[in-house]
């Protein structure tokens, strides 16, 4: 992971960008979009996220926020903890997903690759704040 990107300032507005592993296009279904607009409602509610702006795209998400108890890395970090374990769950449980094996595949091989992983990974490490 890169020293150059951190939240240096507490109490700043950061404009954050983070992948699904590979670039995997997970959220062209509309139940896993679901999950990221649900976890963004639910830090915004109870977790102090202040959202300015936010684009899901089909691999990627961007996110413009500041944290009102001044702790931007941690409400992002439990955020993508969340839906990274939610996130696998809907997709292993999907009969309908025709990628499951894949993507879960993917998943378990960037986990293996990554010493802070236990299992799988879904989003990759960084978020470049700016």
């Amino acid at each position: 992971m890169s020293r150059k990107y951190k939240f240096y300032n507490q109490e700043g507005l950061y404009f954050v960008s983070f992948a699904v592993i590979y670039w995997i296009d997970v959220f062209t279904r509309e139940a896993y979009f679901q999950i990221v607009t649900d976890s963004l409602a639910y830090c915004r509610k109870h977790k102090g996220m202040e959202i300015y702006a936010w684009c899901v795209m089909p691999s990627h998400v961007h996110l413009l926020f500041r944290s009102k108890e001044n702790n931007p890395s941690t409400v992002l970090k439990d955020f993508k903890a969340h839906t990274s374990k939610q996130m696998q769950k809907a997709i292993a449980e999907n009969v309908q997903e025709s990628r499951k094996e894949w993507m879960l595949w993917l998943m378990e091989r960037a986990g293996l690759k990554n010493s802070n992983v236990q299992n799988r990974q879904f989003w990759q490490q960084h978020n470049q704040p700016v």
